[in-house]
């Protein structure tokens, strides 16, 4: 059993190292509201899984980081 977790610990390893370099490539001819929109989205994301650990909190954070964001990138 102990090979099967590590496996699985590799392939979600490699799957988000993949996922971040597929994001960051896709980031590159953004306009900067739009980058500010992304980057406020991400980090309201992180902070709303932070905080209240559930799908909907995450989608909430990202919601209104993403809202914020886009009014600082004005």
């Amino acid at each position: 059993m102990k090979s099967i977790r590590q496996l699985g610990t590799r392939l979600g390893t490699v799957a988000a190292a993949l996922s971040l370099v597929a994001g960051l490539a896709a980031c590159g001819d953004m306009s900067p509201r739009t980058r500010d929109t992304a980057i406020g989205a991400g980090v309201g994301g992180a902070a709303g899984a932070a905080i209240g650990g559930s799908g909907l909190s995450t989608l909430g954070g990202a919601a209104v980081g993403g809202v914020i964001g886009n009014q600082i990138g004005k």
